[in-house]
């Protein structure tokens, strides 16, 4: 393939007046950076609506898009807001970093009131349109979230109706009845993100830009998915997880990291030629134009922690399904673009169902500058076949990490790389990435503007000051784009 380059940036780090970065017109002024500074990639993080601790990883859905996402000017452009219905609610003080807790207890509000204006028109074809194409799922998540408003947004094995939780059909009939204004503003919420997201990725998609979105392999136990779906999951007579996700200690934790989501019943799965998530990758490949995937090697061996564990240190590894999935995949859904997150320990046979699969792995420079000279993510060891980063969502910015590595890493990494005193650290790593012959270059937004450690986006293994960082209106200047650029065009990242 040609090589290329592109931006690690999440929509929710777009600038805003509104306290967290929707797909509007900062979403396409932020496309027109991408086109200007030479870019063909537009990477973001998952898109789904978030639960507790505000991850993009832990959603109430693999299908739904997040209504935080929805623009709301775009709202008051069809007549469902005015500006002064939405001033009136305060969105955060710090336009650097998103207020989650003020997100979360204002923008409903605001949201509820354009549900409510668009109920008194008179065309509702669109949306009743919307809800037949999607019955599928968009009726389990937003039965799911009117029951789940309605016990005090309690996670679903904790609703004390035994009926509703274990879904007994005389049970979804009567809440289906009882909630169905409830059910109707998450359908429609539905219904406008996706209505305004085909109008972003066409706008991007039209400037040559691909979007490479986001995937996580686990879905959260707090989500429609489970709920909707136990058979799919490892799960006990009690729909409690028997083990949960995780993975032992490493790099980012001396405990390892006790994610907590249910793994999956793969034996059942395999059975039923994948469908659950044959159906679940057909929907990225429709929101995104490439789809990484998180996580990757749990499709090889994955950590299973048993259920209840404080840590993730007495996990065992299992087999996954292997190369059988992918070749179900592309038989039943054909080529469909795929990056494969494979960072952290492997063992040999994960390397190999990467390399059976064709997809391009990631290197991350921040990981290049130990003492072992055949270290995967030194350049010198890249094949063309992957996607190198300088530093991914769960790094430190390039600055913020660079001042705190010292002794044999830190002389390493500048006799490497070829650092002086007065050098821009930031910049010597993204041309490092672009001169690779690595096919993808992708660098995080903050290293491009040479941000430090208050910009980084998560710290992995801690709950709470994640996911919250926001560029600051006007942060991209003239010279940052023209530099973008010529390194793209020096470095034969330009695409046709």
């Amino acid at each position: 393939m040609a090589r290329v380059s592109g931006v690690l940036m999440p929509i929710t780090s777009l600038p805003s007046p509104y306290g967290i970065g929707t797909i509007g017109k900062e979403a396409r002024k932020f496309a027109d950076f991408l086109k200007a500074a030479g870019q063909s990639i537009w990477q973001i993080l998952p898109v789904g609506p978030t639960s507790y601790g505000d991850s993009p990883y832990q959603s109430f859905s693999t299908y739904a898009g997040n209504p935080y996402m929805i623009d709301l000017d775009t709202l008051v452009g069809e007549g469902l807001l005015t500006k002064r219905q939405i001033n009136k609610f305060s969105w955060g003080d710090n336009v650097e970093e998103i207020d989650y807790g003020t997100i979360y207890q204002n923008r409903f509000q605001v949201l509820r009131l354009a549900y409510e204006k668009y109920k008194q028109g008179d065309d509702q074809r669109a949306f009743n349109s919307f809800k037949r194409k999607n019955a599928g799922w968009v009726k389990d998540y937003a039965l799911y979230m009117a029951v789940k408003l309605s016990n005090d947004n309690k996670a679903w094995p904790e609703w004390e109706d035994e009926g509703i939780r274990l879904r007994d059909p005389k049970a979804i009939n009567h809440y289906t009845r009882k909630l169905k204004n409830d059910i109707d503003f998450w359908k429609w919420l539905q219904f406008e993100f996706y209505k305004q997201w085909e109008d972003f990725r066409g706008y991007v998609n039209g400037l040559g830009i691909k979007i490479l979105g986001d995937m996580p392999i686990y879905v959260a136990m707090d989500s429609a998915d489970t709920w909707a779906n136990p058979e799919v999951f490892w799960l006990d007579e009690e729909r409690k997880p028997v083990c949960v996700a995780g993975c032992p200690p490493d790099y980012f934790s001396e405990t390892g990291q006790l994610w907590g989501n249910p793994l999956y019943n793969w034996d059942y799965l395999k059975v039923n030629g994948y469908g659950w998530w044959m159906d679940r990758i057909a929907a990225a490949d429709m929101l995104f134009d490439i789809t990484r995937i998180d996580h990757f090697r749990a499709f090889d061996t994955y950590y299973a922690i048993p259920y209840g564990e404080e840590t993730a240190m007495n996990g065992e590894w299992k087999i996954g399904p292997g190369i059988d999935f992918f070749n179900v995949m592309r038989e039943k859904l054909g080529d469909i673009k795929i990056v494969a997150e494979d960072l952290g320990e492997l063992f040999d046979s994960v390397k190999e169902l990467l390399k059976d699969s064709g997809y391009p792995g990631m290197k991350v420079l921040e990981f290049a500058f130990s003492d072992d000279e055949t270290n995967s993510f030194l350049p010198h060891n890249y094949t063309n076949n992957c996607v190198v980063y300088t530093g991914t969502h769960d790094n430190d910015t390039v600055l913020g990490w660079y001042s705190q590595i010292d002794g044999w890493e830190k002389k390493h990494c500048d006799t490497y790389l070829g650092i002086r005193e007065d050098d821009e650290v930031n910049w010597v790593f993204i041309e490092t990435a672009y001169k690779s012959v690595a096919d993808y270059a992708i660098i995080q937004m903050q290293d491009i503007l040479g941000l430090g450690s208050e910009a980084r986006i998560n710290v992995p293994s801690t709950l709470g000051g994640n996911w919250a960082w926001r560029m600051r209106k006007g942060a991209i200047t003239k010279d940052i784009t023209k530099r973008l650029y010529e390194l793209s065009k020096t470095y034969s990242r330009l695409e046709d």
